[in-house]
């Protein structure tokens, strides 16, 4: 759907917010070297993760103290907060292996969940300079945010998928996670051309019109979704299960995994 009103204020806050966690990340990104280690899931977690989620659960408490914040390396370290109907997700740093590889594609991910559906989300791409929020109802927009800008609420403008087109879709898949389910998910579609990227950024390049379909088979955790979703959402796309069931979040019997999903766009 094309937006129609401004971003909300709480929208706003939630985006400034992770904007200057995005500042954080990039002291970090900018540094001689970024040490990493792996954590008990073997993935990989660098100090600009641990410090970008200690800013942002701080700012979250001085914003909403009553709501309670799953994020990822909270979880990770064992502290898992009991949710209610309504409760935030986090991911300080989606994309850690993009951020130590250094090409770019990593986000700030901050999502509000309202009754399973994230109902406005925040992904921030810094060394990109790229920013999206989504509101439902409301609607999505872009900021222009070069790292080290001030966010500004009123430089923002509405973003809408697109229709696909005649001769064929744009699909986009993970950088570091391409899979042959999704290769042979994707055969079942007239596809013109494949995009790679990291992150929450393909759910934002669908929410944005610059491709179409986002298929993933692999394993993803509510934190890295639900923000990407909340955008895509609010831009007039969907995230359904594979079956096309709901994808719905809160799943705290089952560690707040995902199961498999698709993105698209109109």
């Amino acid at each position: 759907m094309a937006s129609t009103t401004e971003p909300t204020s709480f929208a706003c806050a939630l985006a400034d917010i992770a904007a200057r966690a995005g500042d954080i990340l990039m002291r970090h990104y900018a540094a001689e070297s970024i040490a990493s280690r792996k954590k008990e899931d073997f993935s990989p977690v660098t100090a600009a993760d641990e410090e970008a989620e200690t800013f942002i659960l701080a700012e979250l408490l001085k914003l909403t103290p009553d709501v309670a914040v799953i994020a990822e390396e909270q979880v990770a370290s064992g502290h898992v907060q009991k949710i209610g109907a309504r409760f935030f997700l986090v991911d300080p740093l989606d994309g850690t292996k993009e951020f130590i590889n250094r090409n770019g594609e990593f986000t700030v991910n901050i999502a509000e969940i309202v009754d399973g559906n994230p109902v406005r989300g925040v992904v921030y791409a810094p060394a990109k300079g790229r920013l999206w929020l989504g509101e439902t109802p409301g609607g999505a927009w872009e900021v222009p945010m070069p790292p080290g800008a001030k966010f500004a609420c009123n430089a923002s403008h509405a973003i809408h998928v697109r229709k696909a087109p005649a001769d064929g879709m744009i699909a986009v898949a993970s950088r570091s996670h391409r899979d042959t389910k999704t290769e042979e998910y994707l055969e079942h579609y007239k596809i013109r051309d494949f995009i790679s990227a990291g992150s929450s950024l393909k759910f934002c390049l669908v929410a944005t019109g610059e491709a179409d379909i986002y298929p993933r088979h692999g394993r993803t955790m509510e934190w890295d979704t639900a923000a990407g979703h909340a955008v895509l959402m609010a831009a007039g796309g969907s995230v359904t299960r594979i079956d096309g069931s709901p994808f719905i979040y809160g799943k705290s019997g089952e560690d707040f995994a995902n199961p498999f999903f698709v993105a698209k766009g109109a």
